[in-house]
């Protein structure tokens, strides 16, 4: 079996020897159930620009799911050092002393100073572009690794849910066939039933006529036949048998599937004029609401 869950878990970490940009990176991907396709990022800074090529690399393995993806990435000491941009510094402590001129305010202190954007210089800021482009390259092998180990952990958990529901197929499969082979269901047992009540409402009636009664009787019965219901759920259960065993997201045919399966069941319950079909029928149910439910995982 090939499904996929829709929930799983990856985390995978490597290195990044790129110079002044080197570094440690840490992804992880965390998934859950949706009804398509989300992803959402949180990013450090200096790695937002690559955003789509990760999405890309998420949409071509994952067809459903909300997915979380996490990006740490910690520089090397030698290459995260931090600097004083000098030209900068003197650019703000210029602005500094003309906005105090106008406004008599006491000026800043200097962990504010060294705040400001551009004041400050670390490693990345002075790594050059092929090293940049060195370290976008490993993280984006470290991200298509960590999506294999989320697809093959959502593979897991889906061959599992596969394997219950098709427990549940089974036995709704079971339930059916004893619907379709209960005694309720024979001609001879409907007959004597149909016989028994027409007695009962031509008993001391003389403004009844028996053959426009009989006439009813019939078209009752025709209408309380249950054999296209029975028909439409071995079917089913046969197209839920083919997409347990197919390849590809199997998810939305099987909720359609078990809506299906809810419908015919209810409608043998309504027409069952007998206790023992009824049983069956709130029996079948009941797996038919477990089977929906783990049909929500799958992707």
């Amino acid at each position: 079996m090939t499904l996929q869950s829709m929930t799983g878990f990856a985390r995978a970490h490597g290195h990044a020897d790129c110079g002044a940009a080197s570094g440690n990176w840490v992804w992880e991907l965390r998934s859950v159930n949706s009804k398509g396709l989300e992803i959402r990022f949180r990013l450090p800074p200096g790695f937002e620009p690559l955003e789509n090529e990760y999405r890309k690399l998420l949409g071509a393995k994952l067809a459903r799911g909300s997915v979380q993806a996490a990006l740490q990435y910690e520089r090397q000491s030698g290459a995260s050092v931090p600097t004083i941009n000098h030209a900068a510094l003197d650019a703000v402590l210029a602005a500094i002393v003309q906005i105090g001129k106008k406004l008599g305010s006491p000026p800043p202190a200097a962990e504010a100073i060294l705040q400001i954007r551009g004041v400050m210089e670390t490693g990345e800021d002075t790594a050059a572009p092929q090293e940049i482009e060195l370290r976008n390259a490993a993280v984006i092998a470290g991200l298509a690794g960590t999506v294999e180990a989320l697809f093959h952990s959502r593979a897991s958990e889906g061959r599992a849910v596969a394997a219950v529901l098709g427990g549940q197929i089974g036995s709704i499969s079971s339930l059916v066939a004893a619907i379709d082979a209960d005694a309720s269901r024979s001609p001879s047992a409907i007959r004597q039933r149909l016989k028994i009540q027409l007695a009962t409402l031509l008993e001391d009636a003389t403004a009844f006529d028996p053959q426009r009664l009989h006439q009813e009787a019939a078209i009752l019965a025709t209408k309380s036949d249950l054999r296209e219901e029975i028909d439409r759920l071995h079917a089913h259960v046969a197209a839920s048998g083919v997409l347990l065993a197919g390849k590809g997201p199997a998810g939305r045919k099987l909720d359609f599937l078990a809506q299906e399966f809810n419908r015919e069941c209810n409608t043998i319950c309504s027409k069952s004029n007998a206790a023992s079909v009824t049983s069956f029928g709130l029996e079948m149910k009941a797996v038919i609401d477990q089977f929906r439910e783990q049909v929500q995982n799958i992707e």
